[in-house]
């Protein structure tokens, strides 16, 4: 045995002396993995536990110590399909109360995502059992929160991405939110996962290590807390007054026939009471119908809004017949800007799978329009979209969820001066969607250094300020207007200049450091037992 395998092997006995020792019991530790997933949940809005968010991953990776690769792959997926079942529980809320999809279909589908979710972690807990090294600083305080950091990375945009619960989204409220405007939501979810593995080496190493913890459990939060209320970016102009308009119509009705008149009248009788403001803001496809057939409505709101001096963006669907085939109509879920100086659209661009698209095969449509399933296809917009010009100012708009892959905006950060986005989360019904939604919009906030005008048919509609704070907010489930003000901002953040690149480009050098070393003392892939 040469010299680094005999200086590891001491260094393992030396560990093993400090370390504290895991249940005994497989059935112990699926248990402890299961409930430390589900709690995790509770790290997020509306319940905003944060430290679950450092302490439940620290739990995992504990119990990955001196785990096999398939037992640890067991408990990866363990973990992540707890804290999806207990944060994502919702989805059947949308498939089955309001999808109208049968019960059986609904829990297929929640489950079979939850089930994914899984599956990166249990990978993650594979990788790291076989190929990392089995203890030590390098382990703890690099190499693991360094792979969890790049799955949690992938996971949001691998095969169209789900990047909700994501760890970054839990501190909007701590110091750590100040490094959100630096490093964006993943650089704030790499310190949690560092101060995970710091609790771990203190659980488990050598004395020198637990002072290394310490300093790194430390650092973070004083640097979080130094930077909280730092402006990376600066105002550029007067004060904007604005208002929501919130519709508040449960998604169950919103699209009756009978309801059409009634829904154009309320959110015409609410824009009325906010004529005079700046720019009024409509929800996601506020108008039960396309654009296309309520011409006459959309011109009569365009002209008194131009009266008073007003400016309307509203979420409202659209159709388009191909330049290709005039026969071939494409719907679009757009937002649409109404503007003194003319009108502009938006396109939503990162369609939901198995909502707003299907990728599925033609014979499975036709199936599932014989078992009377839910289903629609909408047409995905320019990737390269310039922001909607809307009382004077350039707004970046997304649609819905759009707003939870940050990289989306970078590209027109440069040229817009206020965020907006245009959301429908009646599909959730009373649950915690709502708050989690709101959670991310105010990270996009963070990171964008602008004020994010959030503008919700039934959930929480709310104006954000630059430091992610909420400065109003409609109450909810109620058909009012919410009235504010905004400010439009310059400058870029260090986030928006290179997104997401800085924080996973450090993350790979940090687990193929932590290859290298196991590989360096000689260590073989570790074996099934």
């Amino acid at each position: 045995m040469h010299s680094t395998s005999v200086e590891s092997a001491v260094a393992t006995a030396a560990g093993a002396r400090h370390a504290l020792a895991r249940p005994s019991s497989a059935l112990a530790r699926a248990l402890l993995t299961l409930l430390a997933g589900g709690l995790l949940a509770g790290a997020f809005a509306p319940l905003n536990l944060w430290p679950l968010a450092v302490l439940a991953p620290a739990t995992l990776m504990w119990l990955w110590q001196g785990a096999s690769p398939r037992e640890a792959a067991r408990l990866g997926f363990c973990f992540s399909f707890a804290t999806f079942a207990a944060g994502t529980y919702w989805l059947y809320i949308s498939i089955h109360g309001f999808g109208g999809a049968p019960v059986w279909l609904a829990f297929v589908l929640m489950l079979g995502l939850v089930s994914v979710m899984g599956l990166y972690h249990a990978g993650l807990g594979y990788a790291a059992a076989r190929w990392l090294p089995a203890t030590g600083a390098v382990r703890w305080l690099i190499a693991l929160p360094a792979a969890w950091l790049l799955m949690e990375w992938w996971r949001g945009w691998f095969l169209s991405g789900f990047s909700w619960l994501s760890l970054g989204y839990s501190q909007t409220d701590t110091w750590l939110a100040g490094f959100a405007p630096l490093l964006g939501v993943y650089g704030i979810s790499a310190l949690l996962l560092v101060s995970a593995g710091a609790l771990v080496a203190l659980a488990c190493g050598t004395p020198r290590v637990r002072i290394a913890a310490i300093i790194t459990l430390l650092v973070p939060w004083a640097a979080g807390a130094a930077l909280y209320r730092h402006s990376w970016t600066r105002p550029d102009g007067a004060p904007v007054s604005v208002a929501v308009v919130q519709g508040a119509i449960p998604q169950d009705e919103k699209w009756l026939a009978s309801n059409r008149e009634t829904t154009l009248r309320l959110y015409q009788h609410l824009t009325e009471q906010v004529l005079g403001n700046a720019l009024i803001v409509w929800p996601e496809s506020a108008p039960a119908d396309i654009a296309n057939d309520i011409v006459p409505y959309i011109r009569d709101l365009y002209r008194e809004a131009r009266a008073h001096g007003s400016a309307i963006v509203m979420g409202v669907l659209r159709a388009e017949a191909s330049p290709e085939d005039p026969q071939t109509v494409h719907y679009f879920n757009s937002v649409l800007a109404l503007d003194a100086q003319g009108t502009t659209w938006y396109d939503k661009r990162h369609l939901v799978p198995f909502a707003e698209f299907f990728p599925v095969p033609h014979f499975v449509r036709v199936w599932m329009r014989l078992m009377s399933l839910p289903y629609s296809d909408f047409t995905r917009g320019a990737a390269d979209q310039p922001p909607l010009v809307a009382a004077h100012l350039q707004l970046g708009t997304t649609v819905c969820y759009e707003d939870a892959y940050g990289g989306y905006m970078l590209k027109v950060l440069p040229r817009a001066d206020a965020l907006v986005n245009v959301t429908n989360d009646a599909w959730f019904g009373h649950s915690s969607a709502r708050h989690q939604h709101l959670q991310i919009a105010r990270m996009r906030a963070l990171e964008a250094g602008r004020y994010l005008v959030r503008a919700a048919n039934d959930g929480i509609s709310a104006v954000v300020g630059p430091h992610g704070e909420v400065i109003a907010r409609a109450p909810e489930f109620k058909a009012v207007p919410l009235v504010s003000t905004i400010v439009p901002y310059a400058g870029l953040t260090p986030y928006a200049r290179v997104g997401n690149w800085l924080v996973v480009s450090l993350g790979v050098l940090a687990l193929a450091y932590g290859l290298w070393v196991r590989n360096d003392r000689g260590l073989p892939p570790r074996q099934e037992r």
